[in-house]
């Protein structure tokens, strides 16, 4: 691959790691610590989007100073200290850098800087709230990064702002003309943030909303891929974000019931995958396509991509990994309504997922903890129609996750909702509903919304209850989605 994708350049000086930092995470993973900034955010009114491959980052010196609500944040988070004790150089060290370095050639391969003090996750670092192309720009002012980081970031920006209301997209096939003759490792890290903005607004919002606002990066990605890249550092960083991105878009797709076209995009991603030897990407795709087929009705496929998953993921070290691609599988053996199967895979699952978290764990996973595991589990039982067992580990899912995940709680309750209806319950069911109709303000996912509507085909013969009849009407005044 190298042959193809990387022309020679100037050697890129490497940063130097923040060993501070990575002190003060201390034994926790790059997710725990993650998780632990944005409870601080919360605490002093900030948003931060912080995630384990920001952490990653930071503690591998690409970030030097870090933007002001970050700089908030960890500053409360450590009272007493200063940017210099957490290991991050003083921001009048990183302003005006852009200055000595614009006579610089990018056609002689010369990297783009890391020391941007503004950050893509952070609607609070903002210069000009009516001019969304003003998010993401950094100290580097060449047309090619403009270029770029509007096409993948532009959309993402203005949907969070807008309440994933209609927008016009700043960027269109043309844009894909005018990438850089070479992709460096500013492309690499507009493409990195991408992804990670794509799935926070899922996290946040569901699909809906965002899935054919996401074609164009994904178009942009490929057409940086099939430019080249200046080394094979970067190349292998835009193979695997193309890759990432193309998934990222597929989730987008299957949890907004476009089926062909999440198995499109999945496809895309293993194909990049296996193109570059990349095993955690490859691991990914099928885990993907493992859910997607169950999804779509096809277990015994869904069986063999979760195994497939595994195969590829064994080597890579993260014992999380390998307890959602168990869950996977258990997924298809209830489908297949094979229990023993399924119990098999699930008690796989619980054991590696009882091995903790840890460093090997890749960066999409942020949102699987135990919330989404007994989510999971929830779904087997109700696959294999033990409506009890389900709704247990339905409201212990609902019950532990983290309200920054708000898609996740109102597919929790949906859960819920339906495994308490079909188990004989329909006062309980309906207050599930009711919980989950309160967060379809904020998210719009089709397969909530298809779920709710079973949920109340099942209640119709229970509408002269009182809890009943308010869900059922409720219900029907929502909106058909699109």
């Amino acid at each position: 691959m190298a042959s193809s994708t990387v022309t020679s350049a100037q050697p890129e000086r490497p940063p130097r790691p923040n060993l501070a930092f990575r002190r003060l995470r201390g034994k926790r993973s790059p997710a725990e610590f993650a998780a632990a900034v944005r409870r601080a955010a919360r605490e002093i009114g900030e948003r931060v989007s912080c995630d384990a491959r920001y952490v990653g980052r930071v503690e591998a010196g690409e970030i030097r100073c870090p933007n002001y609500a970050y700089e908030r944040v960890f500053l409360h988070m450590f009272p007493g200290r200063t940017l210099t004790d957490l290991g991050f150089v003083p921001r009048s060290s990183v302003r005006g850098r852009q200055a000595r370095s614009t006579g610089e050639s990018r056609g002689a391969g010369a990297p783009y800087e890391t020391y941007d003090t503004r950050d893509p996750h952070d609607p609070h670092d903002q210069h000009d709230t009516h001019h969304p192309h003003h998010l993401y720009e950094t100290h580097d002012n060449t047309e090619e990064s403009d270029v770029l980081r509007r096409a993948f970031m532009t959309s993402g920006a203005t949907v969070a702002a807008a309440s994933l209301g209609p927008l016009g997209l700043a960027f269109d096939a043309a844009a894909a003309e005018r990438v850089a003759r070479r992709a460096g490792t500013g492309e690499a890290g507009a493409l990195e943030e991408a992804v990670r903005r794509i799935r926070l607004l899922d996290d946040r919002h569901g699909a809906d909303g965002l899935y054919r606002r996401a074609a164009a990066p994904l178009r942009t990605a490929y057409a940086l891929l099939d430019a080249g890249a200046s080394r094979q550092a970067t190349a292998d960083r835009l193979y695997t974000g193309a890759g990432e991105l193309a998934i990222s878009v597929g989730w987008l797709a299957h949890d907004s019931g476009r089926f062909d076209d999440a198995r499109s995009h999945y496809a895309e991603a293993l194909a990049t995958a296996r193109m570059n030897g990349d095993a955690g990407l490859e691991a990914h795709a099928f885990c993907n396509m493992a859910f997607l087929a169950r999804d779509a009705g096809r277990p015994r496929e869904a069986v063999r991509a979760a195994q497939a998953a595994q195969r590829a993921a064994r080597p890579l070290g993260s014992a999380r990994l390998m307890s959602l691609l168990a869950l996977r599988e258990a997924g298809g053996w209830a489908g297949l309504a094979d229990r023993v199967g399924c119990e098999q895979a699930l008690v796989r699952a619980q054991t590696f997922f009882q091995r903790g978290p840890s460093d090997a764990d890749p960066e999409w996973m942020s949102f699987y903890g135990e919330a989404e595991l007994e989510g999971l589990e929830a779904q087997c039982w109700s696959t294999l129609g033990d409506w009890p067992r389900a709704a247990r580990h339905a409201r212990r899912a609902g019950d532990l996750q983290d309200p920054h995940f708000t898609r996740n709680l109102a597919l929790y309750s949906a859960e819920l909702a339906d495994d308490l209806a079909r188990g004989g319950r329909p006062d309980e069911a309906a207050g599930a509903g009711m919980r989950c109709l309160d967060l379809l303000g904020e998210v719009q996912s089709s397969r909530i919304h298809t779920m709710l509507a079973g949920t109340a085909r099942v209640l119709l013969p229970h509408r002269r209850a009182a809890d009943v009849s308010a869900f059922l009407d409720r219900h029907g005044a929502l909106p058909r989605p699109a």
